[in-house]
């Protein structure tokens, strides 16, 4: 094989670090019989990859809030940018519904929040397995419901995003508002986002070892999140599974490039254009799966912030604009 096509067909030379320095430590973990409890791994991966207070600079203010559940107050965060602000966004953090949380995802709400001009909400859902399917659908679906409520004090225009299981909670957020009539949603962003949940894909295949997220893992998540082999169909875990994508608010889908989720994020796009939606895909080249969350060290998550949060600022902005044509 040529040799500057063998260098482009891998993950970027940051990744490449990552990935090694990662796998010499699970080898010493093993080695030295480190434990590796749930309470363990949630410790160890809801950390920010750069200082909290530092994120929070350049914004006008961070609110610790409680935000409503399915059942209770949940804890959420409020990132609210300078100057005017444009609209609100239901943030949805990714850990494949096990792990992760405000901290990890407080830098990424930081960007997105100065980039979009918009208010962002990251929100702590429940996570499985003691909470599982569909426990963390119902959570983010009371918490829109109450964002929707507020959004006014907002400019107005709403929109969900997120990562991963979090881009999975936004897909089905989006598929429950057409469905329930409301709320209104001037977009859909998602970051390499989990969608087919039962149905195969070759990226599964294709990037099954070596790239962060393995096909062994998934599989673990899923076994975690879903109460039984069935939910893996069901269109509120997996979204492909709806019998029809047509009328969801406009989609800004960001893949990694070495993911067995790819062709999860493509495909979703695909299969919204054919409903006669719109879908932009946007993929940075070199990245693996999480890659938000490593932005600190890895160019291409800053600019994967940044072009979400300039799509959002466009959408809100248009939504503004129709709502002012619509009053006169």
């Amino acid at each position: 094989m040529d040799q500057s096509v063998a260098r482009r067909e891998q993950p970027g030379v940051m990744a490449r670090l990552l990935m090694r320095h990662l796998a010499g430590r699970g080898r010493s973990g093993r080695a030295a019989g480190r434990p590796r409890t749930l309470d363990t791994l949630r410790r160890a991966l809801d950390q920010p990859c750069f200082p909290q207070v530092l994120s929070g600079l350049p914004l006008r203010r961070v609110l610790a809030l409680r935000v409503p559940g399915a059942e209770e107050l949940r804890p959420a965060r409020l990132y609210v940018p300078h100057g005017r602000v444009w609209g609100a966004v239901l943030f949805l953090h990714g850990g494949g519904f096990v792990h992760c949380g405000l901290n990890s995802h407080h830098g990424i709400c930081c960007r997105l929040a100065r980039e979009s001009g918009a208010a962002v909400l990251s929100y702590d859902y429940r996570l499985a397995p003691e909470h599982r399917f569909p426990a963390a659908v119902e959570d983010c679906l009371a918490a829109l419901d109450w964002l929707a409520g507020e959004a006014w004090r907002w400019g107005g225009p709403l929109a969900v995003a997120g990562d991963s299981a979090g881009g999975n909670l936004a897909a089905v957020l989006s598929l429950l508002a057409r469905d329930r009539g409301g709320p209104e949603l001037a977009m859909q962003l998602l970051y390499y986002p989990s969608l087919y949940g039962a149905r195969d894909v070759p990226s599964r295949h294709r990037y099954a070892e070596g790239y962060m997220l393995t096909a062994r893992l998934m599989e673990w998540y899923g076994q975690q999140y879903a109460r039984t082999p069935e939910d893996l169909s069901h269109p509120l875990l997996a979204p492909i599974f709806a019998d029809s994508l047509a009328g969801l608010p406009p989609a800004v889908i960001v893949p990694a490039q070495f993911d067995p989720l790819y062709d999860e994020a493509t495909g979703y796009a695909e299969v919204l254009r054919e409903a006669g939606g719109q879908a932009e895909i946007r993929c940075f080249p070199g990245t693996i799966h999480g890659y938000l969350n490593m932005y600190s060290f890895m160019p291409w998550g800053k600019a994967a912030i940044r072009f979400g949060g300039r799509r959002l600022r466009a959408a809100f902005a248009g939504a503004a604009g129709r709502a002012v044509r619509s009053a006169g």
